[in-house]
């Protein structure tokens, strides 16, 4: 599995769940990854540890992307560390349930100052780093978008998440830079966990509504980010994929 051999891959939010993931898959395919992390050191150098002990590349780099003036040094530091890159995952994103009752300024930019600007800010900060040769960028959604109760915020975010993919994908295609969205539906992970949802009632009701049975697991989601990583997609961009075992909300 050396499908990204000599690549260089920046995944943001990738110490645990869904990031740590596709930073461990990325990797195991050949590429040097850097593993970005907010508050979680230990949760990110456990990942690249494991890379490492692997036989893989891999550095942590710590930036919180909800402030603009650290997007550019993260970036920089991949670049001169790993070199251009060529793969970049925008992963990092939070999640705040509320209904419109409990909405405020401060739920509104919390969420989209991660999840939309974040992102916006870490990609074109990327793009000043990008291999000449193009690449591919993953933007992590979620099958939210099309609107959860009581989470029309965080739907929102992921809504102009997948407008953005389309939107980049064609202003960048000229620059033979892929841009897609890939969008989970529920999954286990540290979050999911920590939140309550796993076991809920709803949890169990994800399941029901779920042609294949089940919810994901974060290698679900990993294997799908490697493959748009990888020169397998390279006919692939603009697309929203669900990766939800065909549950549609």
């Amino acid at each position: 599995m050396s499908s990204l051999q000599g690549k260089v891959a920046l995944v943001t939010g990738a110490s645990k769940g869904i990031g740590a993931a596709i930073a461990l898959e990325l990797a195991a395919r050949g590429a040097a990854v850097a593993v970005n992390y907010s508050g979680s050191k230990a949760g990110a150098d456990k990942v690249v540890k494991e890379i490492e002990d692997a036989g893989g590349k891999a550095i942590a780099i710590q930036a919180n992307l909800a402030d603009p003036e650290s997007i550019g040094p993260l970036v920089a530091t991949v670049a001169k560390k790993l070199g251009p890159i060529n793969v970049l995952v925008n992963n990092a994103g939070i999640y705040d349930f509320s209904p419109i009752e409990g909405i405020t300024p401060e739920h509104f930019h919390k969420q989209f100052d991660v999840n939309v600007l974040g992102l916006l800010l870490t990609t074109q900060a990327a793009l000043q780093h990008f291999s000449p040769a193009g690449g591919s960028i993953i933007n992590i959604g979620s099958v939210a978008a099309s609107g959860v109760p009581a989470a029309s915020v965080y739907s929102a975010t992921k809504g102009a998440v997948n407008s953005i993919t389309v939107a980049l994908s064609k202003e960048l295609g000229p620059k033979q830079i892929r841009v897609n969205a890939l969008n989970p539906g529920m999954v286990e992970t540290e979050g999911t966990l920590t939140a309550g949802f796993i076991g809920s009632d709803f949890h169990q009701q994800t399941i029901k509504d779920t042609p294949l049975g089940r919810i994901g697991q974060p290698d679900d989601i990993a294997s799908i980010a490697a493959f748009l990583a990888s020169d397998d997609s390279a006919w692939v961009s603009g697309q929203t994929i669900q990766a939800s075992g065909g549950a549609r909300l």
